[in-house]
């Protein structure tokens, strides 16, 4: 069992969740980084940098025999998880509104992975996470936000994180009871690989929401309150529901 700081960052084929296992690494924690790509040369490249420190999982959080087997790995080197960072999620259409064609397949899809794929794997690691820092990071976004909504589109990521947000207000009403959080955190606007290909567009890189994730998670990780703490990770203003 390790003695040593652990966390589980899922989407970390690249993108945030790349940058935040390197981030991780980089302040001595043993991270578990789930990713579906399988021998990513990027996280290959961090095994031979952080060969200690870092465990490779392949990890499809839309799937639930890999999320089981997963999380039978991490308890296998581990009983505790200092924190999870549910950062795992797909984009899908961004364009067609109700007047338009809507791939509901896809829809469907995009919920499986984006809101019901956090909730599937801190269900499966629920036991580590209270037994160790009882912290659980939902990577959410502004596009979630009921009160802020001037969009058109964008059906299943939208409603995805909205939804991603009520189940975290779920998980965090039984896990308070025994000091548990869960924090909501919009990484702001970040050049990605979401659209399929990698768009410039954007305020942050990958790296620069990872910082400020961080920073964000190290300011707000022990405050308590009724309802999970809903901000944005670059500004840390709190967002309406």
């Amino acid at each position: 069992m390790t003695s040593t700081k652990t966390v589980c960052i899922s989407g970390t084929d690249r993108g945030i969740g790349l940058a935040l296992t390197h981030q991780l690494l980089d302040a001595g924690y043993t991270v578990f980084a789930g990713g579906i790509v399988p021998d990513n040369e990027w996280l290959k490249q961090l095994q031979v940098q952080f060969p200690e420190q870092l465990h490779v999982i392949t990890l499809d959080v839309g799937s639930d025999q890999s999320v089981r087997e997963a999380a039978a790995f991490i308890e296998s080197k581990t009983d505790k998880l200092d924190l999870l960072i549910n950062n795992a999620a797909i984009l899908g259409d961004t364009l067609a509104t109700v007047e338009d064609t809507i791939d509901f397949d896809e829809v469907q899809r995009v919920y499986n992975i984006t809101a019901v794929g956090a909730i599937r794997l801190s269900n499966a690691l629920i036991g580590p996470i209270m037994n160790g820092g009882k912290l659980i990071v939902n990577i959410s976004s502004e596009a979630g936000s009921i009160g802020n909504n001037q969009r058109e589109a964008w059906f299943g990521y939208c409603m995805a994180k909205t939804a991603l947000n009520m189940g975290s207000s779920l998980i965090h009403n039984t896990i308070r009871k025994q000091g548990g959080r869960v924090l909501l955190l919009h990484p702001g606007w970040v050049k990605t690989f979401m659209h399929g290909a990698w768009s410039d567009k954007g305020t942050h890189t990958p790296e620069e929401a990872a910082v400020h994730i961080w920073n964000r998670i190290e300011a707000l990780k022990d405050l308590q309150r009724e309802q999970p703490i809903y901000v944005e990770a670059d500004t840390g203003e709190e967002l309406p529901w």
